[in-house]
């Protein structure tokens, strides 16, 4: 399919995409760095060098990612996708602000951003449900990718996309951007060096799932690509609340909380903390040997996801990992008093707390302790977008790789399989397989509405 060129402002509908040629599945190839469409700018980078991005979901995190790209002078956002008219609108009109002309297009299918020639790296930031159809597109076009978690629909899911992204020698980076905050490392440094004496048990907590009631069934608006909004998802009778975006002055959208498009906080934000305390454990590309749990689900409700939670993460090295919602977390025994939400590591001479506002220990003299010559530095990167940028120029690893990412996904889908099954289960980490269960094993995979497939 020949690429539009970026005077090409028209929107492109889902019927379009069908109607053209379908050479988008071509051959896999790095792709090269170099936007035909850059313009020059005051201190930017060459034109030639700037890589070419392509926006996917505009939502509130959508809009907020491509602007920090847009803030990185060897980016050129060329492109913007979102089944919501309005969501695409308003993002094709922030990128031609910014660059002060109207060469932005927008698509309203992501298959044809992703075959654009221009476009070296997409951002992808659509529901949940999306994300492993989206990577997997993306790899088939030679595209770098910056992935908002979690990888979501499935554990299954996440090997198969996995095994693509390796295969594809593409750069791909996890949204957990954690992994570059300054306290996060550290605090992960002061338990992997043993600075709380040996760790014994870590504490997580993350908001809890919320809940909407059951909505009446009304017309699909002009504005939305229902079909396209659903994808892979069942078939469901249409409701705003279903699929409203994640906006400013609306608060989180619904469907985080309906598990035909995310697992609910215990993935949705569990990934982000789980993610550093494997991190802190030496855990990140192993997990858990043993998962079991509680969860409470609500009932005869639009939303089905877990509001509250706590679950046992027994680990190979001894370790246990308790995974709660923040209300119980606070309530826990073992929790420092002040602390609930985030990471704590309880070592047997000391503990660590860290969260997005602060990082704290019983031991104050460890909050400005520098590593010694001797001791474990953890990968450093201190600008998550960047670091992708430095990635896909070659010039870095990323931060969130692949490995980390699936692994991570792993562990939250173990936890919320758990508290379904509300039973004990045992995990193979290297073989990634349930020992002994059949039932749960069936739970890694999930069907998917026809024609999506992975």
């Amino acid at each position: 399919m020949p690429a539009s060129g970026p005077a090409d402002c028209a929107v492109v509908t889902r019927r379009r995409f069908l109607e053209r040629s379908a050479a988008a599945a071509g051959a896999l190839a790095l792709p090269a760095i170099v936007p035909s469409s850059a313009l020059a700018r005051e201190g930017a980078a060459a034109p030639s060098e700037r890589v070419g991005l392509g926006c996917i979901g505009l939502g509130i995190q959508g809009m907020g990612n491509m602007r920090t790209f847009q803030g990185n002078r060897e980016v050129r956002v060329v492109a913007v996708c979102d089944v919501h008219e309005n969501q695409r609108n308003q993002g094709k009109n922030a990128v031609d602000q910014f660059y002060s002309n109207k060469d932005c297009a927008a698509y309203g299918d992501f298959r044809e951003l992703m075959a654009r020639k221009d476009v070296d790296a997409v951002q992808i930031t659509a529901p949940d449900h999306w994300h492993p159809l989206m990577i997997l597109e993306a790899v088939r076009q030679g595209k770098h990718m910056y992935c908002e978690k979690p990888i979501g629909w499935s554990a299954h899911a996440g090997q198969v996309v996995r095994k693509a992204v390796k295969e594809g020698k593409v750069v791909f980076q996890f949204g957990t951007q954690q992994r570059s905050g300054g306290n996060f490392r550290r605090a992960c440094e002061l338990v992997r060096n043993g600075k709380i004496g040996q760790l014994k048990t870590i504490l997580v907590g993350v908001p809890g799932s919320w809940t909407c009631p059951k909505q009446p069934t009304e017309p699909v608006p002009k504005e939305l690509d229902y079909e396209m909004w659903l994808g892979p998802a069942p078939m469901a009778p249409y409701c705003f609340e279903r699929c409203r975006p994640y906006t400013a002055g609306k608060g989180w959208s619904i469907w985080y909380c309906i598990s035909d498009y995310c697992m609910g906080m215990i993935g949705n934000w569990g990934v982000h903390h789980l993610d550093i305390a494997q991190w802190g454990n030496n855990t990140e590309l192993s997990g858990p040997v043993e998962v079991e749990g509680t969860g409470t689900f609500p009932k005869d409700m639009l939303t089905d996801c877990a509001t509250h939670w706590q679950v046992e993460n027994r680990y190979a090295n001894g370790v246990t990992l308790v995974h709660m919602d923040d209300a119980t977390a606070r309530k826990h025994p073992l929790q420092q008093e002040g602390h609930g939400h985030g990471v704590f590591w309880l070592g047997t001479e000391g503990w660590v707390h860290v969260d997005r506002s602060r990082m704290d220990a019983k031991d104050k003299t460890l909050l400005k302790a520098k590593p010694g010559p001797n001791d474990v530095q953890l990968f450093r990167s201190d600008n998550h977008h960047g670091n992708f940028i430095d990635a896909v120029k070659g010039r870095t690893q990323p931060a969130a790789p692949i490995d980390v990412a699936v692994s991570t996904d792993l562990v939250c889908n173990l936890q919320e399989i758990a508290i379904r099954l509300r039973r004990k289960l045992r995990w193979d980490p290297a073989g990634e397989k349930l020992i002994g269960d059949d039932e749960a094993s069936r739970m890694l995979d999930r069907p998917m509405r026809g024609p999506w497939t992975l």
